[in-house]
This record gives C-alpha cells, sequence and structure tokens, in this order.
C-alpha cells in the first residue's frame, strides 16, 4: 500500500501555520500569551486546521523547533567540523555547546515556549537526547574524562533557555558575552585535557 501524500491545501495550511507562530513567538514579549487563536488568525485558518494539524499548542510548538533545529542536527549527525562526528572532542564539545547556546539566543522565545509547555520535560525531548548523546560520545572521547554522563547534562544546563532569557532579557548580557563566557566555562570543565590538546 503506497502512503498517501498530504492535499496540496493542508501542505499550504501547515507552512502558512509554521510561518505564523514562527513570527509571533519570534516578536512576542513572553511567549505563553501566544495562543493558538492568535496563531491561526495570523495564519488565515481556523483553529481546528491548528488542532487537526498538530494536535494541541505543544505539538505546534515542537513541531516548529525541530523544523527550525533540523539543519543543525544534521550538521551534528553527519556535518563537517567543528560540529561533524569527525571533529577532535576537545574541539567538538565547545562548537556542540557553542550552537545550542546560539540557537537558543537566535529563537529565544521559541525555545523558552518549548521548555516551558505544561507537564513536558526539556529533559525528555527527543532534540535534548540527541544533544545529550552528542556532547556526551565527545566528552567520552577525551583522554581521562571519563563517563561523560553527568558532565552533558551539567553542561547543556548552561544554554538552557529559562537561563538564556534570565541572562539576555533580565540582565541584558549581550550574544558575544554569553558565547565567550560559556566557552570559558567549557574550558575549565574539559579542565587539562582541553590544555594537554588532542
Amino acid at each position: 500500500m503506497t502512503e498517501r501524500k498530504p492535499r496540496a491545501d493542508a501542505t499550504r495550511n501547515r507552512e502558512a501555520v509554521l510561518a505564523a507562530a514562527d513570527s509571533l513567538f519570534a516578536h512576542c514579549e513572553r511567549p505563553e500569551t501566544v495562543t493558538m487563536a492568535d496563531i491561526a488568525a495570523a495564519a488565515g485558518v481556523g483553529k481546528a486546521t491548528l488542532f487537526r494539524g498538530f494536535g494541541d499548542r505543544t505539538g505546534l510548538i515542537q513541531a516548529l523547533y525541530a523544523m527550525r533545529l533540523a539543519p543543525i542536527e544534521l550538521a551534528v549527525e553527519s556535518g563537517p567540523p567543528p560540529l561533524g562526528p569527525d571533529t577532535p572532542p576537545l574541539r567538538r564539545v565547545p562548537a556542540l555547546l557553542d550552537a545550542v547556546l546560539c540557537f537558543k539566543l537566535d529563537h529565544r522565545h521559541l525555545a523558552l515556549a518549548l521548555e516551558g509547555t505544561g507537564g513536558d520535560s526539556p529533559y525528555e525531548a527527543a532534540h535534548y537526547d540527541r544533544w545529550h548523546r552528542a556532547l556526551r560520545a565527545a566528552l567520552e572521547r577525551i583522554p581521562g574524562f571519563g563517563d561523560g554522563e553527568f558532565a552533558a547534562h551539567a553542561l547543556l544546563a548552561a544554554a538552557r533557555a529559562d537561563l538564556v532569557e534570565h541572562l539576555v532579557g533580565g540582565e541584558r548580557m549581550t550574544r558575544e558575552q554569553m558565547r565567550a563566557d560559556l566557552a570559558r566555562f567549557t574550558a575549565r570543565v574539559l579542565g587539562a585535557s582541553a590544555v594537554d590538546g588532542d
């Protein structure tokens, strides 16, 4: 049995909804104020279309997040240095963390909306698991580093959306400051291994 292709109007509606949601989250003051009704109105579709296509607000946010994150995940899984799997770990670990941070900075309110979707733990999301696995694998390739399970979680916590929002939105820290601070913090975590080289 062949898989049915989505109707052209359904595809157009999905694209319109994702574009509208993307714009609303990018320009809102607080992500929790963006409602399904707002998104439907901005996309020019009925609310029922949103619920049919995405299930609920969380499903819509997850779909938008996945769409935005896809190019970076592809680079992590099979791309060239500095993100790709063949990069020496002492270069890859900081590059992975910088990519996570830059994504959160570029999509601050969307990331905040995803991490604040009700009872859904950000640690159980598929994208978090992929970042954690990539980071842990890189850490465990560093001679003498040992088990990277906890270290990967701790390093990813430094780029959580709520922390990014606090530092950028509340403390008015610049993008350059955040990236430099995260790079220095990562170097300290890597410790002597970072000095020895790879």
